[in-house]
């Protein structure tokens, strides 16, 4: 069962998950407009990340009996100054997306509804670790600036990127 207060909620975070995978192909795009390839990598792979979230919830939806809603999405921001700001952008946005999380769980503890608790746990922590990894890369962003050997290094280490779904599924 899902009360109607976090079946708006849930399906407001799968418009924010799509979201996130159109944001995140901007970047890429971005990235591969300077053809750093490895850099557009990182994007897609989140890109692949975000639709496989918002796969989570439209399914998670659909099995507590409700109906999952598919909604318009705003344009993502598609013009990027620098490397920096692109991951600045990033965190930024990363940043909302726990928040939002945070707030789903909160409506989920007022309600007691342990299913939706216990679902938004691997959220929580997934939260984490996107926050980790894309402040990390903006730390190194900042470090190297302009700097195309360190820049052409970390490319290549970004290339290697890869999305392989959890295989626990709740």
């Amino acid at each position: 069962m899902i009360s109607e207060k976090i079946l708006s909620e849930f399906n407001e975070q799968v418009k924010h998950e799509f979201f996130s995978a159109n944001y995140y192909l901007a970047m890429a795009a971005y990235c591969k407009h300077l053809e750093l390839e490895g850099f557009a990598n990182f994007f897609i792979v989140q890109t692949e990340e975000e639709r496989f979230h918002a796969m989570k919830f439209f399914n998670f939806i659909n099995n507590l009996g409700g109906r999952a809603y598919i909604t318009a999405l705003d344009e993502p921001q598609n013009e990027f100054n620098s490397l920096e700001e692109i991951f600045a952008a990033a965190l930024k946005h990363e940043e909302f997306v726990t928040d939002r999380i945070n707030h789903l769980m909160d409506i989920a503890v007022n309600e007691k509804n342990y299913a939706c608790v216990s679902f938004l746990n691997w959220f929580v922590d997934e939260q984490v670790e996107e926050l980790t990894t894309i402040g990390g890369l903006l730390t190194k962003v900042k470090r190297i600036g302009e700097n195309s050997n360190a820049i052409y290094l970390m490319d290549a280490e970004l290339a290697k990127r890869t999305f392989t779904p959890p295989t626990t599924e709740k």
